[in-house]
């Protein structure tokens, strides 16, 4: 099984739209529905990819908050809608979160979190699903966190193998999730820098996980899903052409922009993908370098152009600088 990562101000309904043209993931998540106490409503613009799931996957509702009503009440409203599952965020790692104690913020009390999930277990009758991270600081709380996991019964956990304070850039601990995957019943999806497709099926070994789930690397290769399914049956994956590449940004820029947006706003909102992207396309930096000094739709078409216009394979793996495959 392989998940698309809920992240946020990203994996809108557009964003799944476009990862359905490349494949797409067996499994999506929603960007996460915010729970404060007296909420009385789900944010419309993230119920739209459920009520218009246009991927013809399963789709899962994730809740961030820490007010056990609230999250009740909006778990029990979310099962009322074409949900797989609700599902739970342990791990965001934005400040803005964590300090509310929320997301990641939660795994610095354990006690809260066993609350909540027996809350949250108890209100629902459809599956419930955990996304967590090791711990907030300290990693060595997970061990203390996969009892609780188990004692609730989740359905799916997915552990994204860092603490909240190790952001993104520190190594991801599988040997953690494997210990997850070996101790809980119920399935278990990695998750954490995973970017290609040998990586892919390396993990799953190396775990034991039923599954993965990718964030940004699906943004830098919306081929990736496809990609490791082939990998895994064996077959010899296809490389997308760098056109194909450019065709892809193209469609990203379309999928993302908003009428009342000004030209220099979308452009920036362009960098934050072009940050993925364009680090996996030309792994000297040249390409981001030019994308980060642009300011109208007209450069940054230009420079795209310019970096992409040509039918050589792009492996879109930076960690790699290599090819395990051959274009079609």
């Amino acid at each position: 099984m392989l998940a698309l990562a809920p992240m946020q101000d990203v994996t809108d309904l557009p964003f799944w739209q476009l990862m359905t043209r490349y494949g797409g993931a067996d499994l999506y998540y929603t960007e996460y529905f915010r729970v404060v106490p007296h909420t009385n409503h789900l944010e419309k613009y993230i119920l739209r990819s459920i009520t218009e799931n246009p991927t013809g996957r399963p789709a899962i509702a994730q809740l961030i908050g820490n007010d056990i009503p609230a999250l009740v009440r909006t778990a029990r409203a979310l099962q009322q809608h074409e949900v797989a599952a609700v599902d739970l965020n342990l791990g965001c790692p934005a400040p803005v979160v964590y300090r509310k104690c929320a997301g990641g913020g939660l795994l610095r009390e354990p006690a809260r979190v066993d609350a909540i999930l027996g809350a949250l277990r108890d209100a629902l009758s459809i599956p419930f699903t955990v996304k967590t991270r090791l711990g907030f600081k300290d990693a060595a709380v997970f061990e203390e966190l996969l009892p609780i996991f188990a004692k609730h019964r989740i359905d799916l956990l997915t552990v994204h193998g860092r603490t909240v304070a190790g952001g993104y850039t520190s190594e991801v601990d599988y040997t953690a999730i494997a210990r997850a995957a070996a101790y809980l019943p119920c399935p278990v999806l990695a998750n954490g820098n995973i970017s290609s497709a040998s990586q892919a099926a390396a993990i799953l070994a190396e775990t034991g996980v039923r599954g993965l789930m990718l964030g940004r690397g699906a943004i830098r290769n919306p081929w990736l899903f496809t990609q490791i399914h082939a990998h895994l049956r064996g077959e010899t994956l296809r490389l997308p052409t760098g056109r194909e590449v450019l065709d892809y940004i193209l469609a990203l820029y379309e999928a993302t922009i908003s009428p009342d947006v000004p030209d220099a706003s979308q452009v920036q909102k362009m960098k934050r993908y072009m940050n993925f992207i364009a680090h996996g396309a030309e792994p000297t930096g040249r390409f981001l370098h030019d994308i980060l000094r642009c300011n109208t739709r007209a450069d940054f078409l230009r420079i795209c152009t310019e970096h992409l216009d040509h039918g050589a394979p792009l492996a879109l793996d930076p960690a790699a600088g290599e090819a395990d495959a051959v274009a079609a």
